[in-house]
Order: C-alpha cells, then structure tokens, then sequence
C-alpha cells in the first residue's frame, strides 16, 4: 500500500528512499516537501552530493539512465535523479521503467514526480513490492461504498504542523474554522498559518477569533452568511449575498471551492446516517453531523446544521455531490465566462431553496 505523506513526513527516517520512488497525487505543497524529505535523507549536508532534475515532459531516457548509472568522482552516496512532471515520461517510457524497476541500479535513486499513479499497471505493483510510494492527496477514509475527506487526519495534520513548522498552538476550534474557510488546500493553510503566527507570537495560541479576523474579514462573513442562507433555503438572500461577492471580484471557482467543502459535509452525513441504518443502528442525526466534520462550537452551530439538512432532505443532501460535480465542470468549461458562471452558482443555490407547498387544485368542471 501507499505511503501516505503526513506519514512520511512525521517519520522520513522510518522511510529510507528506494531505488524507485514514485511521488503522486494533486497537492503540490504535499509533493514538495516529500521530495524534500527524499533529497534530505539522500545528500544530508554535503552541498557536494550528485542530484540532477529533469522535466519529464522532454526528459530523454538515456539521459536519466546515464545520471543513474554515473559514479560520484569522489565517492559519496548514491546518485540523486528526479524527473519532475514525470506523466508523460511514464506513459512513453512504462515498458523501459518496468525493466528498470525490476532491476534497478544500485549506483543511483530514480523518483517520479507524478500526478497520477493508477494500481492497476504492472510497474505499479513493481514498485509496490520493490520501491516506495508517497501518496500526496487529502487525506480520505471510507464510509460504506466510498470515500469521504479524513477531516480528524486532516486537522491533526495541521495542529502539528503548526507547532512544527510556525512554532504556535492550534486551537482546536481554530483549525475546524481554518479548514472551514480554506479547505485541504495545503500551501494555502500553510500561508495562513503564518499569518497568524505573526499574531500569536512564537509559542502562543492561534484562536478562532484569530482565524476570523485575519484569514476571514468581511468576505468571509458573506460567504458564511450565503451559505447560512442556502442552505436555510432562503435562495433570496443566498443570491443577494453572492452579487456582493462577486461584484468585489471573487472568482467563481474559487467562491465554488468554498461552498463545496461546506456543502460535501451535509452530503456526508447523510450517508453516514444511511449506513447506520442499513446496518440496523439507529444514530442521533446530530452525531452524523460531527463525524461528518460538523463542529460543536459554538453551541447554536449543531443545531442550525441539524435544522438545515432537514430542510434540505435526505433526497437533496445525497444530491449535493454530482451537483456540485456539475456545477464544478460548468465553471471550468461551457460556463467559465463571468455572466455565464453566475448563472451556474444561483441554480445551484435555487435547487436548495425551501419546496414549494403542493399546487392547488383545480376546481373540476361541471
């Protein structure tokens, strides 16, 4: 299996670098300090270690095979070869690296830097067996059939990267409103701890009023309250919140990027409150909420997010996901001009107002 990146980096010693080492996954500030790990554990402190980078979309094979197989003039470790943005180069180059990985020089370290890693390819499993894997992606964990974002990994990832890298506390509370606000977006939770460790002072407290003042401001109280409002079905003042914001000029992908990582939470819970009673367990619907990352504070949040995914429904929560898949591919394809994109976002919101009483009926005819 994987190794997933918050587990390398709490332990890289644990990890020894492997004569193929395969980073993937979609979070680059996840792969950067990965690599950084590997390049550490490689050349620790001599500026004189043999590392070479190539651009794997014109990284030429021989190239990479002749730094693998040259040995350092004056001795030293093994040779140090990266191939950054290596998608390409994998899939011209598979059946060559499954040879390699099979029998890989001892003289040098090979690691791909990919995007996407699939385990079902034969150099997968070759790697697997013989080399290292970093996954670099959300943390995920499964709920019945599929899988949700691990939000308790992900806040203890960013508690203690707080006290690592930024040299404060994260309360508690704090990081549930960070990574309301920002999502697993980690280079940008990473620039938002350091804000506010400007704030705390080196060995203080980061505190929810904190992340509210510094990383939100007026645009995220409008962006809560939008959501407070769409959710509450009052599409009205939803749709009067979002002209604010657009009109201060967010973008819509990113304004969408918010919303989603709030709107993903009503769709978890509900399936989580599905699964309890397939399982014939019947759990408070208050409980669903927090393990689907749901916060208890303040203490009038649990039960307003109660209130709003009843409003919304079983139906319309299990919903969420392909709307928002929908919404998503809308925004960055036949609707990524602005007019059109707003229109995109006040249907989304519409679809969540509160339902109509039922038609009136018509009177028969005599």
């Amino acid at each position: 299996m994987p190794l997933h990146a918050f587990d390398y980096l709490a332990a890289p010693d644990k990890y020894p670098p492997a004569p193929v080492t395969v980073v993937f996954g979609d979070k680059a500030f996840l792969k950067t300090l990965a690599i950084r790990g590997i390049r550490e554990s490689v050349l620790g402190e001599d500026p004189d270690a043999p590392f070479v980078a190539f651009q794997g979309n014109d990284a030429p094979w021989r190239d990479v095979m002749d730094e693998l197989a040259t040995i350092a003039l004056f001795g030293g470790g093994r040779r140090l070869v990266i191939v950054e943005d290596a998608d390409s180069f994998v899939s011209k180059h598979r059946q060559s690296l499954e040879d390699y990985a099979s029998r890989p020089k001892s003289s040098g370290l090979l690691v791909l830097d990919v995007g996407t890693w699939p385990s079902n390819t034969r150099l997968y499993k070759i790697v697997e067996q013989q080399g290292l894997q970093i996954e670099c992606r959300a943390p995920e964990k499964t709920v019945g059939k599929s899988k949700e974002l691990d939000v308790a990994k992900l806040r203890k990832w960013l508690t203690s990267w707080a006290k690592q890298q930024h040299e404060v506390k994260l309360d508690a509370n704090a990081a549930d409103m960070l990574l309301d606000l920002v999502g697993p977006e980690f280079g940008l939770l990473d620039q938002d701890l350091a804000k506010l460790a400007l704030f705390a002072g080196q060995g203080g407290t980061v505190t929810p009023e904190m992340v509210r003042d510094v990383v939100g401001g007026w645009k995220t109280k409008t962006a809560w309250d939008l959501m407070d409002a769409a959710t509450d079905g009052d599409a009205a003042e939803a749709l009067r919140q979002l002209d604010h914001l657009l009109q201060s000029g967010e973008h819509p992908v990113a304004l969408l990027g918010q919303f989603a990582w709030s709107l993903r939470r009503y769709a978890a819970a509900t399936r989580i409150y599905e699964q309890a009673e397939r399982e014939g367990r019947r759990i408070p619907l208050n409980e669903a909420l927090v393990e689907a990352g749901f916060r208890k504070w303040p203490k009038e949040a649990l039960p307003r997010a109660e209130n709003q995914i009843r409003q919304l429904g079983r139906q319309r929560a299990l919903a969420l996901y392909p709307w928002l898949l929908e919404t998503d591919l809308a925004l960055k394809g036949t609707h990524s001009q602005d007019d059109r994109a707003r229109f995109v976002l006040e249907k989304l919101f519409v679809r969540l107002a509160k339902k109509l009483g039922p038609k009136p009926q018509r009177p028969r005819s005599t």
